[in-house]
């Protein structure tokens, strides 16, 4: 095995392609074209769980990111699903105010999202849970996310013990402490690898109009790389 060190970590580097991305490959609508750029990551056999994500949130004065599942884009925003008692869930309460970043990075591609994240419906959330696994919902069951668990063993107990209280094939009741959240846009920043580190990188920012309040235009934004 090499060694890795400073010298071996600095000499780490590729020569990305020529593959550019154009402001008319997108015209004004950059949720249309995040959903071209997931379903071509979901084809690409080198991309592991194209819809993953990294979330970020503020808890305090100190930002955390993890990688949660996109489950759903539309206009409306992104969504995902969590316990709602986790330390994410806990930091959106205190300050809705977070960042998605999908790192493609065999497609020499990122799509950065700033946004706010909100609760979605219980009926949403029934819905999806609904469609999970088996597994999955006996393991939202099991989990008290982000709190302190003595082993491994625990868990396992707690999983045994939900899947006992709901057998394979019956229904699963939702915990009323799981659920969606959708963030909704700000900013959304594409991000094409280029030669020479002269990477494209294009952000659009949503502004209300002021003919109609409730409607909103996307501003597009070359930036240095």
């Amino acid at each position: 095995m090499s060694e890795i060190n400073r010298e071996s970590i600095r000499a780490m580097r590729l020569s990305y392609g020529e593959a550019g991305l154009d402001e008319g490959e997108i015209a004004n609508d950059p949720i249309a074209h995040f959903i071209k750029w997931l379903g071509e990551a979901a084809e690409n056999i080198m991309v592991v769980e194209a819809n993953a994500m990294v979330l970020s949130t503020i808890s305090g004065n100190q930002p955390v990111s993890r990688t949660v599942l996109l489950k759903d884009v539309s206009t409306a925003g992104f969504t995902f699903f969590t316990n709602y008692l986790s330390r994410k869930a806990e930091s959106i309460n205190k300050n809705p105010k977070v960042s998605l970043l999908f790192p493609w990075y065999p497609m020499e591609r990122q799509v950065i999202i700033l946004g706010s994240a909100e609760k979605i419906s219980s009926e949403e959330s029934e819905s999806y849970f609904e469609s999970r696994p088996w597994s999955s919902q006996i393991g939202a069951i099991a989990s008290a996310q982000s709190s302190k668990l003595e082993s491994r063993a625990e868990l396992e107990e707690k999983f045994a013990s939900a899947a006992a209280k709901f057998p394979e094939g019956t229904k699963v009741a939702r915990p009323d402490y799981w659920g969606g959240y959708i963030v909704r846009p700000i900013s959304i920043e594409f991000w094409q690898g280029r030669y020479s580190r002269l990477h494209d990188r294009l952000r659009y920012e949503l502004e209300p109009t002021s003919a109609a309040p409730h409607d909103s235009n996307w501003q597009v934004t070359r930036l240095n790389p």
